[in-house]
């Protein structure tokens, strides 16, 4: 018992941290946010924030990592495979956009702040934009039954698409409409649908490894 008292306890202190440092970073941006800021709002130690992060930057990494994640989730879990790619697709960005503006202050948090980090903040950006388009390669080239040989859509189209599909959410937050993101869904899946056709050959183009 003492073991999962415990497992509980670390599980719980990692969130508040989070947490805190997404209420931080959101009050008076990353720049100027201290240890001591975000030890506060998580009522924690700075002993116990070394114990989980080794560094501010570390703790938003790591912020940035799961939230984009519970975005990730949000577009595979809207997925039902056996229905056509074209409708999968629109209901998979519907929910994904109207996921991102039920928390417009972590959506301009991470979108925004995430530049200051520089080199790994940008590697973190890379690594969340090559699972997004490994998940609309997926969606999109989706062989289904009966169903006539359509064009693929290669990885690095895909990765063009989510390119362009964050660009529009960025100029949302520019312009302080996050809570208009879900009408983005037709011009989102216009530019996949661009894409798809553009292709020149028949033949799938495999995926990358994440």
């Amino acid at each position: 018992m003492k073991t999962i008292s415990s497992s509980r306890e670390v599980t719980d202190h990692r969130a508040r941290l989070l947490k805190a440092m997404a209420v931080s970073v959101g009050a008076k941006g990353y720049a100027s946010v201290t240890i001591a800021d975000i030890v506060r709002h998580a009522c924690v130690s700075k002993r116990t924030f070394y114990e989980h992060f080794e560094s501010k930057e570390a703790c938003f990494l790591a912020l940035f990592r799961a939230a984009s994640q519970s975005g990730l989730r949000v577009l595979r879990d809207s997925v039902v495979p056996d229905k056509p790619w074209q409708p999968q697709l629109e209901e998979a960005l519907t929910r994904y956009f109207e996921h991102l503006s039920s928390t417009p202050g972590m959506l301009r948090t991470l979108h925004v702040e995430v530049f200051q980090l520089g080199h790994q903040g940008e590697e973190a950006r890379r690594q969340v934009i090559n699972d997004m388009a490994n998940f609309m390669c997926s969606t999109v080239n989706r062989e289904h039954p009966g169903a006539p040989k359509q064009k693929t859509l290669s990885h690095d189209m895909a990765t063009a698409a989510v390119g362009a599909i964050n660009e529009l959410v960025l100029r949302m937050i520019e312009r302080d409409t996050m809570d208009s993101l879900p009408t983005l869904t037709p011009l989102a899946a216009k530019v996949v649908r661009a894409l798809v056709l553009s292709v020149d050959t028949p033949e799938a183009v495999p995926e990358r490894a994440s």
